[in-house]
């Protein structure tokens, strides 16, 4: 479905190139649970960031569904990432002045054209799967950081996206509430989602069908 080959990258720091990815190979098939581990710097957002078309490599080669990404013009990237993809961060990215369903359904709001009745039917179906239907005409200000995470994940599913990136999901929420969050990224694979987790709560990456770890920008393990 997805496959990295010796992919490279590297950023500036101070007048200085410090390599980041080391040349990393990862091949994901449909259906798959994967997490990425490894310490703080190893590498392991910047995977993530270059897998889900974010980022740019340096060198290597991104394929999705035999198709090289590194050949393609933005705009074809940028269409994988309004279909295909969906990405979920630690720090939600909501809107503050939109509401909860605007915010969930900003993958297809447009200036030039208004959301389908449709198409806003699916948002809040969205919302019922992640338990904030009740809450959909509220600001995300007046909802707890879980809540907001919820959000996210709903706006990752309007879009009926094939492949799920997580970065740190978990990482600024309580137990109880990283737990909740867990819960419902097992049961969007169970639905048949592919999910790619960044995370450092080992508790967290064991759920997954593979742990791939990384230290200092390669697989290790």
């Amino acid at each position: 479905m997805l496959e990295a080959i010796d992919i490279k990258k590297s950023f500036s720091s101070d007048g200085k190139v410090v390599p980041v990815l080391e040349g990393i190979s990862l091949k994901l098939d449909a259906g798959d649970y994967v997490s990425i581990v490894g310490r703080s710097g190893s590498g392991k957002t910047t995977l993530l960031n270059v897998i889900s078309t974010l980022v740019r490599p340096d060198s290597g080669e991104i394929t999705y569904e035999g198709v090289d990404l590194a050949s393609v013009p933005e705009s074809h990237l940028n269409g994988l990432r309004k279909s295909d993809f969906s990405v979920i961060f630690q720090f939600h990215h909501l809107l503050p002045y939109l509401t909860v369903l605007e915010n969930t359904l900003l993958p297809f709001m447009n200036s030039l054209k208004p959301v389908s009745r449709q198409i806003e039917a699916r948002a809040l179906e969205c919302l019922v799967r992640v338990g904030l239907a009740d809450k959909a005409r509220r600001l995300p200000g007046s909802l707890s950081g879980g809540e907001q995470q919820r959000v996210a994940i709903a706006r990752a599913l309007v879009k009926s996206s094939k492949i799920l990136f997580a970065d740190e999901p978990t990482g600024s929420l309580d137990q109880q509430t990283g737990d909740t969050i867990m819960e419902l990224l097992a049961e969007l694979h169970r639905d048949g989602m592919t999910i790619v987790m960044v995370t450092h709560e080992m508790e967290y990456a064991r759920l997954a069908d593979r742990i791939v770890e990384i230290e200092d920008g390669r697989i290790v393990h």
